[in-house]
Order: structure tokens, then C-alpha cells, then sequence
């Protein structure tokens, strides 16, 4: 271990992972390699006292260290007698959450229990995923972000600033962990529907590798927060004296984009080729700029992006066994055109033309998107950004999301404006006119700005609708019938697919293997699950769900030849499951 940080601290070499177990990170204490009865070494030090293993959150366990463990460990005194399991620890902390009635609060808790013990906050986790999710990103995440410099009390991630232009490879190096699979990076520029939060957005990438290990199993000191703090342009943010970010404006241009190279260049320096990369919430004109950029030389991945169009195709595909039909025999309307409307309908497209043997463009006109200025059309072209431009099609100009309804009569209406409340009645009314199962998706984050709540959408369309959001609804009874709206969350997808990367040793991101990953959710939607009017498979599957998931990608990864873990493993799910990390305690010696 001495050698190999030495190695890493001198700049000599870049690790090499290729025979570590567990999809490539040095097991150092050998949890891995040891089953969950085996014992292992909580120490890489010689230790006076114990005291320090209570504030080492990858090791401690509480009052759940044993009589032998207390002794081996110095522990006589420094805990009350009593011993007790992890299952009962997990009990009083559940009560405890509960009791708390403010969302924000409950956040707090569970950020404050991965600090003091990170394999009981996995548990929690992983066995109330429902509803905890929720706790621990969107929506409860969005409110984190905004008040992050009240709450913030230890760093969870990176922070890499201009003050670090020149440095960022030094910095990388003073993480702890030595050995990243995953990193989730940020710039705060647009975080979720609430704009820009600057260096406050590190409550996403910490949410984001929380699930990376919770739902997908990737290990959790193989995962690395960071957010990119070029300024922000939120006055209100520059003029609270409790913001812990640069308080500058926002950098751009050269100066922005240099930064953003230093940084790549010293990921791969510094970790390798095979560390996964996920842009998260970067504003359009970045967001499409580096996934261009960087998608050819790195293992990169944009989930506003790549993960949301993965994840609604899903649905959408799943969705055909009660629209009828397949994806080509419907119409597809769009209310928003940034980075997810534009890579929704981008795959969407993708996925009609592999299936029907036609060609893209053919396949992108049954797709139509609004933006502010109203629908998009080809008299539009020498104005519109150039990501828009693919989907400027014939027609004429209309100003309002119910002429194009009225026009286009489209069966799935998607929603990625971030803007709340504008699938008006009159708009949602117009959809069950044309058509007896109108699919909407007001797929906007947080539940704030949904462009339509679920007992709108049933409602207004006298239960005939098919729903599904972005943030979480409640079921709702109409007129006896009990709907479950379906929760279109990228949580399905990326913990999945950044694992199937992970274990295949993958070293680029094809768009095939998001086809893949959709094909793989859609799967996992059962007949019991269409009864109730879901299109999505519950959560409480999401471990199965997300190792079928890494399993399709990795299998993608290996036909196109970007796989670098060889031999092929004979049953790709199996080994998905063998990989995952368990937050059982283990038995120190």
C-alpha cells in the first residue's frame, strides 16, 4: 500500500487496477476478498486508542462492536455496555428520521450519519429506499443546495476553485482514497429547476455518488464528489455572508474552459483511463460544449443529458404495451429544448431509426419541441443555438404550448422546461381529445416546478391518462380506481450503466450502451406493474434492477470492443451481483 501511494504522490505511475477485485479498486483491508464472516483489519496505523476507530466512518460500528472487538480494539469505556445489532441500530434511527417533520431536517440526519457511520447510512439506505430517496436527493436535495452554506459542517467532496488553476492535479492528490472509479463533477451553474447555487451545488454530487453506491453498488471510497467553483452570478448568494464559495462572477470563456482542461487531464493523469466521469447540472451552453469535447478521449457521461433521455426512453418504451404500436408510430411534443429535452428526443430518435432501419432525420420529425420563443420550426433556424437545429421542421410559427398541442396532436407530451404548472387544464384537456391514453411526463425537478401534478393529469383527463414525473407523487383514488404514478428518475439508469462501465472496465460512453440500459429498465416492468398504470418497475428493486442494467451495458461494452476486463465473464448478472458492495458489518479482527 506504502508503495503504491508513493508511486501516486511522486507522479511516477498511475496505479494500475487491472487485477483488483470488486471492478478494479485495491481492496486494502480485504473486504472483498473476505466473505461477510471473515474477519479483516480495520487499521492501516498502529493505534493507542480506539477512540480514533469511533470517528473513522468507513469503520465504526457503534454499540454494534462486540465484547472481543472492544477488547482488541480499545474500546473498554469509550461506549456504553450494551451491544447491540445493526439491525436494531438501523430500527432507532429510522424512528428517529421519522420524527422529524421538516424534509431539510431529515437530510441533515442522514448527511450526519454518513459521517459517523458509513455502512449503517448504506443500510439505511438500500433497505428504505422509498422513502429515503427522496431525503437524500430530489426534491429535499434542491432545498440542501440553497441552504448548503448554513449546513455545511465537514467537506464531503473536492472543491476546485480558480484559486487552484495551475494546481488541480496537486489537489487531486490530497483526496485520501487513491483508487476512483466514479466521479461525479459539478460547476453549480444550474442545479436542478433552482438555477444558479455556485460552489452550494456539492449537495448534488454527494447525493449522486450516494446513490452511485446505494442503488448500483459501486464501493463508496471508490466514489469522489467535486465541484468546479469558476464564481456564480446569484447576487444573492454573493451577498450572504454565509456562502462558502468565490465570490466573484462567474468565469467564462477561455479562462473557464482551461480550467475544465487542467482538470480532465489531471483525472486521467491521476486515475487512469477507466475512471467514469458524470457532468452533472452544468447550463446548456457548457453542458453539450464538454460532453462534445471530452467524449472521445475519457470515459465521460452527462446525466442531464444522456442519463434523463436513457431513463424516459425506458418508459416510453415500456409504455407501449398500453399506447399500442411502437416508438415510430407516435408523435413526440417537447415543452423545453435545453440539454434533457434535446437528448431525450435525440435517443428517442436513435431508437426509431435502429428499429425501423431509417434515417435519423427521417425519425427526428416525428419529434417536435417548444421552447420560450414557441414552437420550433425551420423559418427559426438562423437564430436557434445549434443543438436546437436538428429539430426545425416545416411548419408554421405558433407562440404557445396549446396551438402546437392543437397542431402537432402529438400522444406523449414531455416536459423539461422547468417551469411549474404549464401543462395547463386547457393543454392537458386538448391531449385527451386525440387520444384515449395520452401519455404525459412532467419530468421537471423538484416537485415545484412540475409542469403538471399527478392528480391534475388524472383529473383533467377522467383517469385515462398515463403519468410519470421527475420528483415523486403520492398515488392518487379517481373515481375508485387507484393510480401509481410512475416516476421517470434517473436513479434507475445511471447507478446501473456507471457500474455496467465499472466491471467491463469500459473506456469510452457509446450511445448504444444507453439504448441498452433503456431496454434493460423497460424489461424489469411486469404485467402487475401495468395493472396499476405504472411504467416504471418500484424502487424497492432497484439493487436487481440496477445489476440487470450494469449487466446489459457491460454486455454492450464487450460486443463493441471498449471493454478492457478480460476474459468476458460468463453470466454478466451474476457477476453484476458479485461486484456489489453490501453494507453488512464486517467482523474486525
Amino acid at each position: 500500500m506504502a508503495s503504491t501511494l508513493k508511486q501516486v504522490k511522486d507522479g511516477e505511475s498511475v496505479v494500475d487496477n487491472s487485477s483488483a477485485v470488486g471492478g478494479g479498486v485495491d481492496d486494502v483491508y480485504g473486504e472483498d476478498r473476505a466473505s461477510e464472516d471473515q474477519l479483516i483489519t480495520p487499521w492501516t496505523v498502529s493505534v493507542a486508542s480506539g477512540y480514533t476507530l469511533l470517528r473513522d466512518p468507513h469503520h465504526n460500528k457503534g454499540l454494534a462492536f462486540t465484547e472481543r472487538e472492544r477488547d482488541s480494539h480499545y474500546l473498554r469505556g469509550l461506549l456504553p455496555p450494551a451491544v447491540v445489532t445493526q439491525e436494531l441500530q438501523e430500527k432507532k434511527l429510522m424512528q428517529n428520521i421519522r420524527s422529524y417533520e421538516v424534509p431539510l431536517h431529515r437530510y441533515v440526519a442522514m448527511m450526519e450519519l454518513e459521517e459517523r457511520n458509513e455502512r449503517l447510512f448504506y443500510k439505511l439506505l438500500i433497505d428504505n429506499v422509498e422513502e429515503l430517496l427522496p431525503v437524500v436527493y430530489t426534491p429535499t436535495v434542491g432545498e440542501a443546495c440553497q441552504k448548503y452554506g448554513s449546513i455545511f459542517k465537514r467537506p464531503q467532496g473536492l472543491y476546485i476553485s480558480l484559486k487552484e488553476k495551475g494546481k488541480i492535479l496537486e489537489v487531486l492528490r490530497n483526496w485520501p482514497e487513491r483508487n476512483i472509479q466514479v466521479i461525479v463533477v459539478t460547476d453549480g451553474e444550474r442545479i436542478l429547476g433552482l438555477g444558479d447555487l455556485g460552489c452550494q451545488g456539492m449537495g448534488i454530487p454527494v447525493g449522486k455518488l450516494a446513490l452511485y453506491t446505494a442503488l448500483g453498488g459501486v464501493r463508496p471510497s471508490a466514489c469522489l464528489p467535486i465541484t468546479i467553483d469558476v464564481g456564480t452570478n446569484n447576487q444573492k448568494l454573493l451577498d450572504d455572508e454565509f456562502y462558502i464559495g468565490l465570490r466573484q462572477k462567474r468565469a467564462t470563456g477561455k479562462e473557464y474552459y482551461d480550467l475544465l482542461e487542467e482538470f480532465m487531464s489531471a483525472v486521467k493523469q491521476n486515475y487512469g483511463e477507466k475512471v467514469l466521469v458524470q457532468f452533472e447540472d452544468f447550463a446548456n451552453h457548457n453542458a453539450f460544449e464538454l460532453l462534445a469535447k471530452y467524449r472521445t478521449s475519457h470515459l465521460v457521461f452527462n446525466d442531464d443529458i444522456q442519463g434523463t433521455a436513457s431513463v424516459v426512453l425506458a418508459g416510453l418504451v415500456a409504455s407501449l404495451k398500453l399506447l399500442g404500436g411502437s416508438l415510430a408510430d407516435h408523435t413526440f411534443l417537447f415543452l423545453g429544448a435545453g440539454e434533457a429535452g434535446t437528448g431525450i428526443a435525440e435517443l428517442i430518435a436513435l431508437e426509431i431509426s435502429t428499429k425501423t432501419n431509417i434515417h435519423i432525420d427521417e425519425a427526428r420529425k416525428k419529434i417536435w419541441l417548444v421552447d420560450s420563443k414557441g414552437l420550433i420550426v425551420s423559418s427559426r433556424k438562423e437564430t436557434l443555438q445549434h443543438f436546437k437545429k436538428p429539430w426545425a421542421h416545416e411548419h408554421e410559427p405558433l407562440s404557445t404550448l396549446l396551438d402546437a398541442v392543437k397542431a402537432i396532436k402529438p400522444s406523449v407530451l414531455i416536459g423539461t422546461s422547468g417551469v411549474g404548472q404549464t401543462f395547463t387544464q386547457d393543454v392537458v384537456e386538448a391531449m385527451a381529445a386525440f387520444n384515449e391514453r395520452p401519455l404525459i411526463m412532467a419530468l421537471s425537478n423538484p416537485t415545484s416546478q412540475a409542469e403538471c401534478t399527478a392528480e391534475q393529469a388524472y383529473t383533467w383527463t377522467q383517469g385515462r391518462a398515463i403519468f410519470s414525473s421527475g420528483s415523486p407523487f403520492d398515488p392518487y383514488e379517481y373515481n375508485g380506481s387507484l393510480f401509481i404514478p410512475g416516476q421517470a428518475n434517473n436513479a434507475y439508469i445511471f447507478p446501473g450503466l456507471g457500474f455496467g462501465l465499472v466491471i467491463s472496465g469500459a473506456i469510452r460512453v457509446h450511445d448504444e450502451m444507453l439504448l441498452a440500459a433503456s431496454e434493460a429498465l423497460a424489461n424489469q416492468v411486469t404485467q402487475e406493474h401495468y395493472d396499476k398504470g405504472m411504467i416504471y418497475p418500484p424502487l424497492t428493486n432497484i439493487r436487481k434492477i440496477s445489476a440487470y442494467i450494469a449487466a446489459n451495458v457491460a454486455a454492450k461494452a464487450y460486443d463493441l470492443g471498449l471493454a478492457t476486463r478480460l476474459p468476458r465473464p460468463a453470466d454478466l448478472v451474476k457477476y453484476a451481483e458479485s461486484c456489489m458492495y453490501t453494507p453488512n458489518y464486517r467482523s474486525y479482527r
